[in-house]
Parts: structure tokens; C-alpha cells; sequence
């Protein structure tokens, strides 16, 4: 290990408060899942407890993890912390269906007392709808996605660890309403396969290509904060810029166009045809 990530890891420090935050998330569903199983073994399996801790394991390491030190440290890591708060971890906790076994993982006087007639309000139900309609929850990631890729907004978070772990929010909450406008992780509900859905992923991928070939042909740094905090790992500023924005490019567009590939797949085979017609 070099003498620079070595420094990471003797810097950093356990974030308590979010790393008590997860572990409790995690110990609701397993006991909402247990509880689950006596009924719906077939729905709520073993593959989908283990997406769920998966993704907060990653959400873990990708914010409270010394990997965090390395993101500050260097564009490259940044874009991959982004990469996994906007694809990977939303996609891991929404496959895990967490909505109802989170809901019956809470102490029973808390959700009948205070959970459960929030959820029935309707004003809150007609947030919580329009939301979730692709419109808005592909403009909610789209513009957190763009807005905190502003060298302004960029710098602050960086200099600021409070309003990171605002960013880091920003993009995890967005992404979750992404993608679940179309995967429907509810229990009672069906996935939204239709072209529309494709369009939705394509567009993404456009946004993102967008930002990545920006940030990979331009001939200077873009983000001061690297120009003024010079990493310990001597890449130069620029080559780093690349890097990351090359790492961005082409994992962002594998998590928008394999599922975009899936669907078309799923759109043209014969069986699909046949239930159509």
C-alpha cells in the first residue's frame, strides 16, 4: 500500500451516526422479511435479503467508508462514488421489494400509531405519486445529477463535509425515485415494460454521455478544488479529470443501456408479442 492511501486509512474516521443509521435500516427489513416469509416465501426469498444488505453494504462503503477519503482525493474515485449512489445501490435496494418489509419491521404500536396513518393521508399519497411518475423522477436525477456537476456546487460539497453528505443524498434519493418509476418495487405492483421505459433509460444516457465527453475532451481542469488540493498520489490534474470522466462514461451508460436492451429484448420476443395481440 502506498504512503498515500496509507494516510487515507489513518485519517479517517467511523461515522457513527450513519453507520448506526444503515445498520438499523438493515435489522427493520430482516425482521420485516421474517415475518414475510411465514406467508410470501416465493416473493420475498433469500436473493432478496441479500440485494437489500447488499446495497447497504455498498451505500456503506461508498459514504462511510475510507473510500470516501479517496473520493475527495481524487476526480476518478469521485465519479465512481457517484456511480455507485445513482446506479448500482438503488437498484440493489429496490430489487430487495423494501417498502413492506421495512413497513412490517416496525414495532407494531409505532406503524398503526404514527407510520401507518401518515402513509394513508392523501396529500402525502399525491406527493408520493406524482413523484414517482417518470416525468418528474427523470428530471429529479437528471437535474441533481447535472446541478451538483457544477464546479460552484462541485468545490462546496467538497470543502464543505456537511453539504457532501447532502450530495450524497441528493443523488441516492433521486436515483431511487428513477428508477423505481419504472421497476415498481412494490409488492402488488408490475414493472413498467413498454417503450416508453426505453426512451426514459436512452435519454438518461444521454445526459450522462453528455457530461462525460465534456468532462473527457476538455483541455483543462474543470473543478478548481483539485487545482487547490493537489492529490497525494502525483496523477496529474487533468489526466484524473479523464479518467474519471471515461469511468463515468462507460459504466454510467452499461447501468442506462443494459437495462434499456433488456426491456427491448423483453418488448420483441414472440411470447410478449403474442400476449399483446
Amino acid at each position: 500500500m502506498s504512503d498515500a492511501a496509507r494516510a487515507i486509512f489513518v485519517d479517517w474516521e467511523m461515522p457513527w451516526g450513519l453507520t448506526l443509521s444503515i445498520a438499523l435500516a438493515a435489522a427493520l427489513y430482516l425482521r420485516g422479511w421474517l415475518a414475510l416469509r411465514r406467508t410470501r416465501l416465493a416473493q420475498f426469498t433469500t436473493f432478496r435479503l441479500a440485494s437489500f444488505v447488499a446495497g447497504l453494504a455498498l451505500f456503506w462503503i461508498a459514504t462511510a467508508s475510507p473510500m470516501d477519503g479517496f473520493a475527495d482525493a481524487l476526480l476518478t474515485a469521485h465519479m465512481v462514488e457517484h456511480l455507485l449512489l445513482m446506479s448500482a445501490i438503488p437498484l440493489l435496494l429496490l430489487y430487495g421489494l423494501p417498502a413492506v418489509p421495512l413497513l412490517r419491521g416496525l414495532p407494531l404500536r409505532l406503524l398503526r400509531g404514527v407510520v401507518g396513518p401518515l402513509l394513508r393521508a392523501t396529500p402525502l399519497r399525491r406527493i408520493a405519486r406524482g413523484l414517482l411518475s417518470p416525468p418528474i423522477a427523470w428530471l429529479a436525477m437528471n437535474l441533481a445529477f447535472l446541478g451538483w456537476h457544477i464546479p460552484a456546487a462541485y468545490d462546496f460539497a467538497l470543502e464543505h463535509e456537511s453539504w457532501h453528505g447532502v450530495e450524497h443524498l441528493c443523488f441516492l434519493l433521486s436515483s431511487l425515485l428513477f428508477w423505481a418509476s419504472i421497476y415498481r418495487p412494490w409488492a402488488a405492483d408490475k414493472r413498467r415494460d413498454d417503450w416508453g421505459a426505453i426512451l426514459y433509460l436512452a435519454l438518461a444516457d444521454v445526459v450522462m454521455t453528455l457530461l462525460s465527453a465534456f468532462l473527457a475532451f476538455c483541455d483543462r481542469p474543470v473543478y478548481p478544488y483539485y487545482i487547490d488540493h493537489p492529490n497525494p498520489f502525483h496523477i496529474p490534474v487533468l489526466d484524473d479529470q479523464v479518467l474519471g470522466a471515461v469511468t463515468m462514461w462507460v459504466l454510467g451508460s452499461f447501468a442506462f443501456l443494459v437495462p434499456a436492451m433488456l426491456l427491448t429484448v423483453r418488448m420483441l420476443s414472440p411470447r410478449r408479442t403474442r400476449s399483446v395481440v
